[in-house]
């Protein structure tokens, strides 16, 4: 016996059985979370063994969380002891115990990422400087800087909605500079070209980052999942910097403990994410936006930020087959 499944167990509704497999049988709690509607027929199971560990599946919704010995409660497993009523406290003091041992807390430590510290191109300062400057002296300043405004005002964003920086040196002054932050430090950029011309993107990005993690507010219920900086900017979510879910990624975002929403590009790109995320037990939400809007900062500007963002809530499926079926409809 192990401490995750007692602690399943002790929270099991009362009305219970055992099949002859060996599966404990009850009403799953997580079919009202994956729109599936309540379970009525005792379609959730867990069974127990010392060499496997601890699995849960639900025949109804799909829904699976397994533990291992030695390894870390994931975070399906902690949102179904959420859906039994286990105090957070609880979780929180199982998730401690099950890394009792200094091996585990070694393999932990090393599979975590590292960033170091970088530094952003040669004279380049925030926007809101450069905007007090313009102020003081409004003759004589760079037209490229009025470009990076006008930039952004084009997507629906400004500068005070994340410190984007501007560099008046060659090779950047017709560049919109996006640092890259964890824990409050620098640890890489982008900068996006405002004109028309190649590389659209000079970029110094580190294996298994997670852009805007640190804008993430306590205490959140969802956290939207998208490819690029500006979308994750235009709705306050992270981005992944790319069409695909890195393991160290996905180990930052579940940190959050929060419900993940991914928001896939609508391109081929977008339909490998949307594996990865089923993959990964996340919700992903495929809004019926017109067919022309293909990623979230396109929407923004459609439709504005609180819209948008109201159609990804209300449109995310945590279900395989229904997140299936719309990816049909969603990428056409």
């Amino acid at each position: 016996m192990n401490v995750v499944y007692e602690t399943l167990i002790s929270h099991l509704p009362a009305k219970r059985k055992t099949t002859p497999s060996g599966w404990l049988s009850f009403n799953a709690p997580c079919c009202v979370h994956n729109g599936t509607g309540a379970d009525t027929r005792q379609r959730g199971g867990i069974i127990n063994n010392e060499s496997d560990g601890t699995s849960y599946h639900c025949f109804n919704c799909g829904y699976k969380a397994s533990w291992k010995p030695g390894r870390r409660v994931t975070y399906k497993m902690k949102r179904l002891m959420q859906w039994l009523n286990v105090p957070d406290d609880t979780i929180t003091k199982i998730s401690l115990a099950v890394l009792d041992t200094q091996s585990i807390e070694l393999q932990e430590e090393i599979s975590l990422p590292k960033f170091e510290i970088k530094q952003l191109p040669e004279g380049a300062k925030p926007l809101q400087e450069w905007a007090d400057y313009c102020a003081m002296e409004p003759t004589g300043v760079d037209e490229n800087l009025f470009k990076v405004f006008e930039y952004l005002q084009s997507r629906q964003l400004y500068f005070d909605d994340y410190n984007f920086h501007w560099s008046p040196l060659s090779g950047y002054r017709d560049r919109l500079i996006v640092p890259f932050y964890h824990n409050k430090q620098v640890v890489g950029y982008t900068a996006r070209k405002i004109k028309n011309g190649n590389p659209k993107y000079i970029s110094d990005q580190q294996p298994g980052y997670v852009f805007n993690l640190d804008n993430q507010k306590y205490g959140r219920v969802y956290t939207v999942v998208v490819e690029g900086p500006f979308d994750a900017i235009a709705v306050e979510g992270v981005a992944l910097l790319g069409n695909e879910i890195k393991d160290q990624q996905a180990r930052l975002i579940n940190s959050l403990n929060t419900k993940v929403i991914v928001v896939p590009d609508r391109d081929d790109a977008g339909k490998n994410i949307v594996k990865q995320a089923i993959a990964n037990g996340w919700g992903v939400s495929m809004p019926p936006w017109d067919m022309e809007i293909k990623d979230v900062n396109e929407a923004v500007q459609k439709y504005g930020k609180i819209y948008t963002l109201h159609t990804i809530v209300g449109y995310a499926e945590f279900n395989e087959l229904k997140i299936q079926l719309g990816a049909k409809k969603w990428f056409g």
